[in-house]
């Protein structure tokens, strides 16, 4: 394997044709500058040479982490392959260009709730904030509804990915792969490690 991204977008797929519920999803972890963690899930809405792309609130927690610190780690799982990756690297934000198409794409509902949650912070009720969805709906309804500012994409580009498989009696097959140099035909060196 040269490639680990393009082994990711597979078991991506093979998870996907095996019925995996949400194949897309990683736990993406980042850290305030004096690194305090977080983790939640996300989808994984795009892979390429060089990483993998996601999209969300950049007022949420995890748009303010990445803009104090502009490194994150993301992890998927799926059982039904016994296989696992990581990926580590530092994040920028996509052009307008990327956040727009994507956002475009999007069923009408979620574009919506983009613009009606004000995500990581508080809120007065559950109530209130359908209430409010409500209303933007009818705002919008019979025009198209526009990207919000605060709204799309990253990529986090893969410094490093690990590959992680189940082993009889846990001795799990690892690889770790680290960028060897930034363009977009990156070569990458391996080592194995054990589990």
């Amino acid at each position: 394997m040269s490639d680990p991204l393009i082994h990711l977008a597979g078991w991506i797929d093979e998870a996907r044709r095996r019925g995996a519920p949400e194949p897309e999803a990683m736990a993406l972890a980042t850290a305030t500058p004096h690194g305090v963690p977080s983790v939640r899930v996300v989808l994984c809405r795009g892979i390429d040479s060089r990483g993998i792309r996601f999209f969300t609130n950049y007022e949420s927690r995890k748009g303010l982490e990445l803009e104090q610190n502009p490194r994150a780690a993301a992890c998927f799982f799926w059982a039904i392959l016994d296989a696992q990756v990581r990926v580590e690297g530092p994040v920028e934000r996509l052009p307008a260009s990327e956040s727009d198409d994507y956002f475009g794409h999007r069923p009408r509902g979620h574009r919506l709730s983009a613009l009606a949650s004000p995500q990581s912070r508080p809120i007065e009720s559950m109530e209130a904030l359908r209430t409010r969805s409500r209303q933007i709906a009818s705002d919008y309804e019979g025009r198209d509804v526009p990207r919000p500012l605060w709204w799309g994409g990253y990529k986090l580009t893969a410094s490093a990915v690990e590959i992680w498989t189940r082993g009889a009696d846990r001795l799990h097959e690892r690889i770790r792969f680290e960028r060897r140099d930034a363009g977009p035909d990156a070569t990458w060196d391996s080592v194995r490690l054990a589990p």
